[in-house]
């Protein structure tokens, strides 16, 4: 079924795609995705395909955002069944290239960052977000697009690369969708794969928790310090016994809150196992 997709893996193939969407002044949605797809990204892609003429959904799991350690080579990669997904919901072009052609022979760029990149996953994977710019600016620059979707579950990321963009004055759109998550209220994730059925039974105080905190700050309770020890002991009450953070936080700079007077947005990182999950809640 997919084969009706018009699927690339060449560069010289992707630019006389893009030369033509610019040549009939067609607009370029573009869906960035390391694959291993769920409703989450689906969602990005029905969004693109809404407000562009033209929507290219990639699919590369870049080394350059894992850290030694973390979970690049057991990260799953589920190639068939992404092409099949997207074909299904109408997906019109998925560029897939290899790590040599995104990083070829010699390759020594990268980008440093923005400051909103310094704090929370930037304390624990301080070399992530210089993989992640770096590639989505590449993927900026390959696909020519116009509009770029991003999902909120990736909240500080959606922060650096607004910043990025910004700075670097890259004339790409950023658009940013909702989480997509379980009946449950678990936030849509490739990593869910890896949790056993207690694991994601646990993985649930996440959202819990970002809910209670809600209730508290729609509540009245404006003490940041107040609020934060209470989100870390509902964290620990339900099992979740290695927390990266849990913070309440200007949704622009991501500096803590400590006395709350306006909108925020609460931030959460834990391990479930040996599964790390994040998940974020905007409160008004």
């Amino acid at each position: 079924m997919y084969k009706k997709m018009n699927s690339i893996n060449d560069l010289h193939a992707l630019a006389q795609l893009t030369n033509g969407f610019r040549k009939s002044n067609k607009t370029i949605g573009l869906v960035p995705t390391m694959g291993a797809l769920h409703e989450g990204h689906l969602s990005l892609v029905d969004q693109a395909l809404q407000e562009t003429d033209e929507t290219i959904v990639t699919i590369f799991v870049n080394p350059s955002q894992f850290a030694a350690g973390e979970d690049l080579d057991q990260y799953p990669r589920t190639l068939e069944a992404d092409l099949e997904k997207l074909a299904e919901v109408g997906a019109q072009h998925v560029f897939v290239p290899t790590a040599d052609l995104v990083y070829p022979p010699g390759f020594s760029t990268s980008i440093t960052p923005p400051q909103v990149a310094a704090r929370l996953e930037g304390e624990f994977r301080p070399t992530h977000f210089s993989g992640v710019a770096t590639v989505v600016l590449k993927l900026f620059n390959m696909t020519r697009a116009d509009v770029a979707f991003f999902g909120q579950k990736d909240y500080q990321q959606v922060c650096v690369l607004r910043a990025m963009t910004a700075d670097l004055n890259v004339n790409v759109q950023m658009r940013v969708c909702p989480i997509v998550r379980e009946a449950d209220g678990l936030a849509l994730s490739s990593r869910n794969r890896y949790l056993d059925a207690d694991q994601r039974k646990t993985a649930l105080v996440l959202y819990q928790t970002l809910q209670h905190t809600r209730d508290l700050i729609t509540g009245g309770l404006n003490d940041g310090f107040e609020i934060v020890t209470e989100m870390r002991q509902m964290l620990i009450d339900g099992g979740v016994d290695n927390i990266d953070y849990a913070v309440v936080a200007n949704p622009q700079t991501l500096e803590t809150a400590d006395f709350i007077d306006g909108p925020v947005v609460a931030l959460v990182a834990a391990h479930v196992g040996k599964t790390r999950l994040i998940d974020n809640l905007m409160i008004q």
